[in-house]
């Protein structure tokens, strides 16, 4: 059972920068809980992210010493997985690759045939550097333009993926459209079919269907799952009213509730919890 914490995606979305010093406080606090992998940042476009622009800062700022955790940051395009890369301390390489073409040009600035073509220039850049390439299929529930969507295609995109060599595949369901039959259609139908693929849900909910959203990711086989403490974030790109992450809480009360064992420090859960406030701009 996996918990990626993603103070990533809870902070890019804010306009009001978050000081550097905050970003490195929080997660280095984040760090002491136990989750298997930080969505930390983003090696992107300052000026298509510029809450992200200090990333390789942050990462100087972090205390790996005494933490089983890994890292993970996002990236665009080849330059910033070259970037990326080169930090030893970074365990994964994010890509948001998108079923929607309108989404995908917004988000990358790519059609979604090139953001193969530079997907598959990342999976090398990984394998060369010793990283993880995990992708987001992202608008993987369906999408707010009117671009073509079907269940189905998700499966052929996974397939193609699975050409690649990607080893770690999450859906994304980007604007809060999914709900517990599609999500239980897909993780029931991928599972199964790439029993060598790891498979994330990377969900965004309200918060009266967040439960039900897990419940169904989880009775359909994933072990996966992301999440942001306090449910903060939302995708900058999707042209939508943003419709936060899953809260990490949720994840955490779900699994504890059903008795399913998760290795993390709750004393320092909580104290990340009532940290998160302080950190993030009202």
């Amino acid at each position: 059972m996996k918990i990626i914490e993603c103070p990533r995606d809870g902070m890019q979305g804010f306009e009001t920068f978050i000081p550097t010093e905050k970003k490195v406080k929080y997660i280095n606090q984040l760090l002491k809980v136990g989750f298997d992998t930080i969505d930390f940042g983003s090696f992107v476009s300052p000026k298509a992210i510029p809450q992200m622009r200090d990333t390789a800062e942050v990462l100087e700022g972090l205390d790996l010493q005494a933490t089983d955790s890994k890292l993970l940051a996002i990236v665009a395009n080849t330059r910033g997985a070259e970037d990326a890369a080169a930090f030893d301390q970074i365990s994964f390489l994010g890509f948001p690759l998108s079923i929607s073409e309108t989404f995908q040009v917004r988000n990358t600035n790519k059609t979604i045939v090139e953001a193969l073509n530079t997907l598959h220039e990342i999976q090398d850049i990984c394998q060369q550097s010793n990283k993880t390439l995990v992708t987001y299929i992202s608008m993987g529930f369906g999408n707010p333009y009117g671009d073509p969507y079907d269940k189905d295609v998700v499966g052929q995109f996974v397939g193609i993926l699975d050409s690649l060599g990607v080893s770690v595949i999450s859906l994304a369901d980007t604007i809060g459209v999914s709900n517990p039959e599609n999500i239980d259609y897909l993780f029931r139908s991928l599972i199964p079919a790439y029993e060598h693929i790891e498979f994330g849900a990377h969900l965004h909910s309200t918060p009266d269907t967040a439960e039900d959203k897990i419940d169904a990711a989880y009775k359909a086989g994933c072990r996966r799952f992301d999440g942001a403490i306090k449910g903060y974030g939302g995708c900058p790109m999707a042209d939508d009213d943003l419709v936060g992450n899953i809260a990490t809480e949720n994840i955490v009360n779900y699994l504890q509730s059903n008795h399913i064992k998760i290795e993390i420090d709750q004393e320092q859960f909580r104290e990340s919890v009532r940290m998160a406030p302080s950190i993030f701009p009202d």
